[in-house]
C-alpha cells in the first residue's frame, strides 16, 4: 500500500522545527506532505529552505481542520492517508502496525495508534488515548481518558480492538472509505469532525480500529489550548451537530434537549470557577447550533445503517456521581 503522511500547518513553524524531524526519521515508507492553511508566519519558507524532500501543499485559506484536509487530500493518489498533527512525535516502526491493521480485514476504514502524552510519556494523552467512544448522549471519552482524568499507561490497553472513533491527532484513513463517506464535514470547521467521519464510515460498513503496536506522543493544544474559549465553543457546538446528523434514533431531539440541559450546568460551573469566557462560549455554541440545525437535519441519512453507537448510557453519571474514573472501572458496571 502506498502511504501519504499529511501534516496540517497553520502558523506552526516552532512545532515543525520540533516534531517534523521524528516524522522524517521514522517514516521512510511514506510520502510526507505539509498542507499549509494560508499561514502568515514563516513556516512555509522554513519548509522550503530546510526540507526539500517534503511536499508542500498550499491551501488558499484557513479552513480549519475539516476543509484544510479536504483540500489537501483531494489530489493525492496514495492508498492510505495518515493525518498527523504538527505537534506529534512518532516512534521507530510506528507505521508498520498501522498498515498491518488495514491488511488484517478488508472493511477497516480507519486506524489509530496508542497516543501518549508528550509532556508526561507514562500517561495517555487527552486527544484519543487508547481509542474513542461516545455515550448515549454523545459525550466523547477514551480508553485511558475520561473527561480530564488521564490514566497511566500500564499496558492495560496493549491490544488491537475495534473502537467507535479514532483521534484526528493521528488518524490513518483508507482513501476509498474517506471518499465514500464524503470527507470531513466542513461546516464543523474544527473539533469532533473525526467523530462525525468515523460514525459515517461505520454506517457505510467500515470498521474503526485501534492498535497498541504503534505509539506516538502528542503535545496537545498546538492550535487551540484547553483554556481557549474557542475550543470550548467548537467542542460543545459540534458535539450537538454530530448527534443531530448521525443519531438514527427517533428520540434524537429529546436526547439533544437533555444534552443542552447538561451543557447549561457545565456553563454555570465555568462561571462559578471564574471562567466567564467559557460560560459565554457555551451560550454562543448553543446559538450557533440553533442556526445550523436545519442544515444538519437535512444531512441525516434517509436510510442509514443502524449501528450500536454507545456502550455507556451516561458517562456524566458514571464519572461524576458514581466516581468511575477509569475505563476499566467504567465497564465493570454499565448501568
Amino acid at each position: 500500500m502506498k502511504v501519504a503522511i499529511v501534516i496540517l500547518n497553520y502558523n506552526g513553524k516552532a512545532l515543525l522545527e520540533q516534531f517534523l524531524p521524528s516524522v522524517l526519521k521514522y517514516s521512510q515508507q511514506a510520502t510526507i506532505y505539509i498542507a499549509d492553511n494560508a499561514s502568515t508566519d514563516t513556516s512555509v519558507a522554513y519548509i522550503q529552505e530546510h526540507y526539500k524532500a517534503v511536499h508542500l501543499i498550499k491551501n488558499n485559506q484557513n479552513g480549519g481542520y475539516a476543509k484544510g484536509y479536504n483540500d489537501a487530500l483531494k489530489d493525492l493518489t496514495q492508498d492510505i492517508f495518515v493525518l498527523l498533527n504538527s505537534d506529534v512525535e512518532v516512534t521507530k516502526g510506528w507505521l508498520t502496525p498501522i498498515l498491518e491493521a488495514f491488511q488484517s480485514a478488508e472493511n477497516i476504514a480507519a486506524v489509530q495508534p496508542k497516543i501518549l502524552d508528550y509532556k508526561n510519556k507514562d500517561y495517555f494523552e487527552y486527544a484519543g488515548a487508547g481509542g474513542g467512544y461516545i455515550d448515549f448522549l454523545g459525550y466523547p471519552y477514551c480508553r485511558g481518558r475520561i473527561f480530564n482524568t488521564l490514566e497511566k499507561d500500564t499496558g492495560q490497553f496493549n491490544d488491537s480492538t475495534q473502537i467507535f472513533w479514532a483521534s484526528g491527532a493521528c488518524l490513518a484513513l483508507k482513501k476509498e472509505a474517506f471518499i465514500k463517506a464524503g470527507g470531513f464535514d466542513e461546516d464543523l470547521f474544527a473539533h469532533q469532525e473525526e467523530i462525525d467521519l468515523c460514525w459515517r464510515m461505520q454506517q457505510q460498513g467500515g470498521s474503526i480500529q485501534y492498535t497498541a503496536n504503534a505509539t506516538v506522543y502528542h503535545l496537545g493544544g498546538g492550535t487551540l489550548g484547553a483554556e481557549n474559549p474557542k475550543k470550548t465553543f467548537y467542542n460543545f457546538r459540534n458535539s450537538l451537530l454530530v448527534m443531530l446528523k448521525n443519531n438514527t434514533q427517533a428520540a434524537v431531539w429529546i436526547i439533544l434537549f437533555v444534552r443542552m440541559l447538561l451543557d447549561a450546568l457545565a456553563a454555570w460551573q465555568f462561571l462559578i470557577a471564574g471562567k466567564p469566557s467559557h460560560f459565554i462560549a457555551i451560550f454562543k455554541a448553543h446559538l450557533s447550533f440553533y442556526s445550523l440545525a436545519p442544515r444538519f437535519f437535512k444531512k441525516r441519512h434517509k436510510h442509514p445503517k443502524k449501528i450500536g453507537y454507545y456502550q455507556i448510557k451516561s458517562i456524566v453519571w458514571m464519572y461524576f456521581i458514581r466516581k468511575k474514573t477509569t475505563f476499566i472501572a467504567l465497564n465493570q458496571n454499565k448501568k
